[in-house]
């Protein structure tokens, strides 16, 4: 998956628990009229209940319901990426002047892109990770 739908998707849905989570609606919206037009107003509708979803999840401390909403976004920003791949530009500039300016310090920080590539050959082990790993050989 491209690393700034990655990006976008986490930055999308961490945007709609803040106040100003209009401007991420409104930022997403737009990429969807820009690519997909019919689709536009019922992301709008869909965009509301997953901030309900978020909120709720917030409240209920259920980071594993926040993670999966985005997941669920970076999979359909993967698509019109796919659909349109002049996209990218489009969505990097909602992310760093939509997205990420509404965010708390520690989001941003999370909402970061991440891109890593390794290489093994023979005998070779690659470990990588994002966040925490754990490794047990035998």
């Amino acid at each position: 998956m491209d690393p700034i739908v990655l990006a976008a998707g986490t930055a999308l849905v961490t945007a709609m628990a803040t106040d100003t989570w209009q401007a991420a609606r409104d930022g997403a919206v737009a990429l969807w009229r820009k690519v997909r037009p019919e689709q536009a107003d019922a992301v709008e509708a869909e965009l509301v209940e997953v901030r309900e979803q978020v909120l709720e999840a917030r409240r209920d401390g259920d980071a594993d319901t926040e993670q999966a909403l985005a997941g669920t976004w970076q999979v359909r920003l993967q698509l019109l990426l796919r659909a349109d791949p002049s996209l990218a530009q489009e969505i990097k500039r909602v992310v760093d002047e939509v997205l990420t300016p509404v965010l708390e310090p520690a989001d941003q920080e999370r909402v970061g892109s991440l891109v890593m590539k390794a290489t093994a050959s023979g005998h070779g082990r690659v470990y990588q990770a994002g966040r925490d790993q754990t490794i047990h050989e035998r």
